[in-house]
């Protein structure tokens, strides 16, 4: 793959001054709003930008033109003047059409969270897959938006928004963009077939796999660190992970498993994205087992846990067995206590200290043992091609001999347990 992100348009030599505008909707709590602006403004720093100022307004509805009207538009217009302001940040999506007349008549770029959630998503992406699969996004999310933006955008000195493919090519005509579309779709069809060979090649070494989902930066790359010694990137940053990282695991019980870290979720994830990193999340649908890591820090954990089973439900995953993982217990230990009583059978840890990883371990091996139950196998000294057999079919977690034979305690599923029925004995 070749897909390639102009560096030219990540490197800036200033800061863009933004604004931020939210409404409440009938229906909606303020205090909601007023957590996902703060949300928003984490997002715009981890983009590389600084938050001037909030708008918030309350309408029955949205302005079809402007989303909040020709008054609070003028109010915004104004604002902007006062505090200098580079581009104006909406908490809500604007259709096509409303970032047009908005960009009209504020005289600056307008755009919603999916852009800046996107453009974080560029400036991330690293690996080939990756890129392709930010590159497809973004396409999808502004080939609506093409009517009109090459004069205005041009002069924004790649902003949040704008990065990802460059200016000239989303000028270009709509049947080149297609074409590029066609294009990236093709590639990662090609990427996802290879990862599914390599998935049927795990398979057939019969490991279990496990996957790591959470809100971003709740700290699962700290988690897979501190159980594998992996050594991938954990930084306090927002969407720090965006490739899945895999590693072999043994547990207390000797299992050897696979664990895989996957790319954060956040509210309001956009759909361009879901659809386009949908191979790289197979890895979720297809687990043995979530490990859904919450940060008991946060401001509302229950928020952030339904809205990562609403990007598990969008992708199909809502039905894979699910562990849930209390981290940052040492920041929030109050927060983290009510959490476990309102979720039986969950564990508390601190992915950054060690405090609870025991626990854990041995939780997830027994939550593995009910999915898939250890068999007892007594095979005869003579028939040593069943025990190589064994191995190679299932995980082997112990192993007795005796005069008469060897007893072998393994993980096998319900194909590989029926081709082993005639050696096996009770517990």
């Amino acid at each position: 793959m070749t897909t390639q992100l102009p560096s030219t348009l990540i490197d800036r030599s200033f800061r863009e001054r933004i604004i931020l505008v939210g409404v409440v909707l009938p229906g909606m709590d303020p205090d909601d709003l007023d957590l996902s602006l703060d949300e928003l403004e984490s997002l715009v720093a981890t983009a590389g930008a600084d938050v001037v100022g909030r708008i918030i307004q309350r309408r029955g509805a949205p302005d079809p033109a402007t989303f909040i009207g020709s008054g609070k538009t003028e109010e915004l217009h104004q604002q902007c003047l006062v505090l200098d302001v580079d581009t104006v940040v909406f908490d809500h999506n604007l259709s096509p059409a409303q970032q047009r007349n908005l960009q009209r008549l504020l005289g600056r770029t307008a755009i919603d969270r999916t852009a800046v959630i996107l453009d974080i998503f560029a400036q991330n992406a690293s690996t080939p897959e990756g890129k392709a699969q930010v590159e497809l996004a973004i396409l999808r999310y502004r080939l609506p938006r093409l009517r009109g933006r090459g004069q205005g955008f041009s002069q924004q000195a790649g902003g949040i928004g704008t990065r990802g493919p460059g200016e000239t090519q989303l000028e270009v005509d709509r049947r080149r963009l297609v074409r590029r579309m066609h294009q990236l779709e093709k590639e990662l069809r090609h990427v996802t077939k290879t990862r599914e060979t390599q998935r049927a090649q795990r398979q057939r070494g019969r490991r279990r796999e496990v996957t790591l989902v959470g809100y971003t930066n709740a700290g699962k790359s700290t988690l897979l660190n501190a159980v594998t010694e992996a050594g991938v990137p954990a930084a306090d940053r927002l969407f720090e992970t965006l490739d899945p990282r895999t590693r072999q695991l043994a547990l207390p019980g000797g299992e050897v498993i696979l664990l895989t870290d996957t790319v954060g979720f956040v509210a309001k994830l956009p759909h361009e994205l879901v659809e386009a990193f949908r191979s790289t999340l197979d890895s979720v649908r297809l687990a043995d087992l979530l490990i859904h890591v919450v940060d008991a820090s946060a401001a509302d954990p229950e928020a952030q846990l339904e809205a990562v089973r609403v990007v598990l439900r969008e992708i199909g995953a809502d039905e894979v067995p699910e562990l849930l993982v209390i981290n940052k217990a040492d920041a929030a230990p109050d927060e983290a206590k009510m959490l476990e009583f309102t979720h039986d059978g969950s564990v508390t840890i601190s992915a950054a200290s060690g405090t609870g990883i025991d626990d854990l371990l041995e939780t997830l091996g027994d939550r593995l043992r009910t999915q898939d139950r250890i068999v007892a196998l007594r095979i005869p000294h003579a028939r040593g091609d069943i025990v190589a057999a064994a191995h190679r079919e299932g995980d082997v977690v112990e192993t007795h001999h005796d005069d008469d034979a060897t007893t072998l305690h393994v993980v096998l599923d319900g194909p590989s347990r029926a081709r082993f029925q005639e050696f096996e004995v009770a517990g």
